[in-house]
């Protein structure tokens, strides 16, 4: 039984999850905390930090989920917070009780790991999970000969299925939990004058945590510089050569598995043959067939049932703000609440939709044991690009929205290739983009049939696609090149067997995502959203009221209902051009001059920051354009009388409508993004550079367009 003192019962007792990839980990933590969960994130890494809440007879309880690992060697982040939070290194409180998770099928697998939670001295219970796998498998586990042998409790369960989950309960109330011997004397490895000198140092309770902190501690920068290079100082002094000890502890390790084994494991028989699907998934050529027709099922799936909860959304807080509007007396409040507050969160709700279906999609991929196959299946194809298997998933999410794509990034547990991946997520031309390349590409691009079937308007959208993509490969490959990390990058995907999904955690997983976005990234865009508002709606107070008398005064003995909406819409223009964001769109027009571009598309350049279809609705306020919005024809008329009073010539000619175009293709015009990423990098840095490098991408590759073109 446990040897540690219980923790008092006013006080929340803390229980890690740990277990291997795809042995049912999360299923044990959703049955436990339910929706009882929240995210936090780790310091010095982007790894999420899960943390649900349970509570048994008036007691609570705290659930950490932590990342899937095959050991505590690290070589990847999610392996480093692993390592980090049991070895009892003061960076991370440690938890109470630890529950590891083995598959029954893969037993000797699950053991290595739990061996090495033994020798850390850890208060350690075991639940062999997919008891239901193993018996279709004909595999009988002793499990009382590994109970003698590891000195730990030991449960048997059926996740999926809720089977023998009450028991995992009863024992986290029960706290039944024990700190067993050592299964591997790590001395026979390592000298003994090196595990002393470090457990003084860092006041360590066992040899096994000095070993794991001198192989492991200099990777994990979480730990203060000072103490890193004493460590490395250390085993330079010593000449010990730590790989082959690493080596020699798993030759050692296996070995008494193996041995413990031959008496807790049977194989009745001989195991049925495997399924024939992966002979259709892996296919070299059919699997990929078969990828983009599920892909192009989801994001059709996707447009067509979130386009009715996003318009319910979008209707909605309109009727709010013209609610608030006319309900409360006219004044700045007002009309902040009414412009800037109200279509803010409107910008962050209208996305739940989106992120919910995407990631239910990926949940239930996932969960059917289809997803690891995809990975195996793309990886040798991203990789020369800096890519991982997994980056597929972000990158053709990127063409619905790039927000869920950048999300989906964050189960890439390699640093640079996830880094990569989120950097270049942005460049595929998401649906937002749509609006803008419609207008340009109907005001430059004829209508006409080539070669008997090709639309030359269809061929020119897919050319922006296509571009896109180049940029997402081009930009990947350079930004392999230019970061630097210590860390191993490799594919280690194992193929689950093929099961149907567990519902529960598919709802689970999509409520959580959505509740993420809108409390993290919700923040931001809802703050970026009232500063466009205030720089759009204010200006130098003298100039601003001299305009609005001047409208006033035109509008004085005029009555037709047409000629009152053109001074209406021609004041609105004037007060948008003397705002603060109209001066700024004057300041940057020497900027954007070489691109073909004038103030007024510079205006629509920074609005467009909040959302690039903003683009199209800021032109029409812009250049006074009547009637509804939203008919792209009237648009287009519109915009094509326009004259540039620089060039004398017609302002969305061919030249500057391509460099339009390819601008957003490549820029960063989009703050529910740039908060995302944020959230998903934990910091400002990233951000940042991310807007610079797209921005100046977008400038360069405009500016040869439009020289091209002109």
């Amino acid at each position: 039984m446990a040897e540690a003192t219980l923790s008092p019962i006013t006080q929340t007792t803390k229980i890690a999850i740990i277990g291997n990839p795809n042995v049912g980990k999360s299923t044990i933590f959703n049955f436990l905390t339910g929706l009882n969960q929240k995210i936090g994130n780790y310091p010095g890494v982007t790894v999420d930090k899960k943390i649900g809440s349970l509570q048994i007879n008036g007691e609570n309880f705290e659930i950490l989920d932590l990342p899937g690992t095959y050991s505590l060697f690290p070589n990847s982040e999610d392996e480093i917070i692993a390592h980090r939070v049991l070895n009892q290194t003061k960076l991370e409180q440690r938890p109470d009780y630890v529950l590891m998770v083995i598959d029954s099928s893969q037993l000797s697998r699950g053991l290595f790991l739990a061996t090495q939670l033994i020798d850390l001295g850890i208060n350690l219970a075991i639940i062999l999970n997919m008891a239901d796998l193993a018996e279709k498998r004909n595999i009988e586990i002793k499990t009382f000969e590994l109970f003698k042998t590891l000195g730990v409790p030991i449960l048997s369960t059926d996740a999926r299925n809720l089977k023998g989950l009450d028991q995992v309960k009863t024992l986290i109330s029960q706290r039944n939990f024990a700190k067993a011997p050592g299964f591997v004397d790590i001395r026979q490895v390592i000298p003994v004058q090196m595990l002393d000198q470090v457990r003084e140092k860092f006041d360590l309770e066992n040899a096994y945590q000095a070993y794991q902190l001198i192989r492991f501690g200099i990777k994990d920068k979480a730990i203060p510089s000072s103490d890193r290079a004493w460590i490395e100082n250390l085993i330079k002094e010593s000449g010990f050569n730590l790989e082959d000890a690493q080596l020699e502890e798993t030759k050692i390790r296996y070995k008494k598995i193996t041995e413990l084994l031959t008496k807790a494991l049977v194989k009745k028989a001989e195991p049925k043959p495997k399924s024939n699907l992966d002979a259709i998934f892996l296919h070299p050529i059919l699997g990929y067939v078969i990828f983009v027709g599920i892909l192009l099922l989801i994001f059709q799936t996707i447009f067509t049932w979130a386009s009715y909860p996003m318009d319910l959304i979008d209707g909605l807080f309109a009727e709010i703000s013209a609610w608030i509007s006319g309900a409360l007396p006219d004044g700045p409040l007002t009309r902040l609440l009414a412009e800037g507050v109200i279509p803010g969160i409107g910008g962050v709700v209208i996305f739940i939709p989106q992120i919910a279906l995407l990631f239910g999609f990926l949940a239930i991929l996932e969960d059917t044991g289809y997803m690891s196959r995809v990975v195996f299946l793309m990886d040798r194809w991203m990789r020369p690009f800096g890519l991982h298997g997994k980056s597929i998933v972000p990158l053709v999410s990127g063409i619905a929205c790039a927000i869920p794509g950048v999300m989906a990034a964050r189960n890439i547990s390699n640093w640079k290739e996830k880094m990569i991946t989120i950097l270049v997520t942005p460049l595929m031309s998401c649906s937002a983009r749509l609006p803008v390349y419609i207008i340009l590409i109907g005001l430059t691009v004829p209508d006409e049939v080539v070669l008997g079937f090709v639309n030359l308007q269809a061929l020119a959208l897919l050319g922006l696609y296509l571009l896109g993509i180049f940029g997402v490969l081009i930009t990947a490959f350079i930004l392999k090149l230019v970061l630097k990390t210590s860390e191993k990058s490799f594919l280690l995907s194992e193929l689950p067997p093929y099961r149907v999904p567990r519902w529960s955690d598919v709802g689970i997983t999509m409520f959580e995502k959505a509740k993420t976005f809108v409390l993290e990234a919700g923040k931001v865009i809802l703050a970026i959203s009232i500063i466009l508002w205030v720089l759009a709606s204010y200006g130098p107070p003298s100039k601003m009221e001299l305009i609005q008398q001047e409208g006033e005064a035109r509008l004085e003995n005029v009555f037709d209902e047409t000629q009152i909406a053109v001074i209406e819409a021609e004041t609105n223009a004037l007060l948008l051009e003397n705002s603060f964001i109209g001066i700024m769109g004057r300041a940057i027009e020497p900027v954007i001059k070489p691109l073909g571009y004038d103030w007024k598309i510079g205006i629509a350049l920074i609005t467009s920051f909040a959302a690039r279809e903003v683009f199209v609705s800021t032109m029409a306020t812009i250049y006074s354009i009547g009637g509804d919005l939203e008919d792209d024809l009237t648009i287009r008329e519109k915009l094509d009388q326009q004259i540039n009073s620089n060039t004398g010539e017609k302002t969305f000619n061919k030249a500057t409508s391509f460099s339009l175009m390819v601008f957003y293709v490549f820029a960063m015009q989009c703050m529910s993004t740039l908060a995302v990423v944020k959230r998903e990098t934990k910091g400002w840095k990233w951000p940042i550079i991310q807007t610079v490098y797209m921005s100046a991408l977008a400038y360069v590759m405009a500016f040869i367009t439009y020289q091209i073109f002109i």
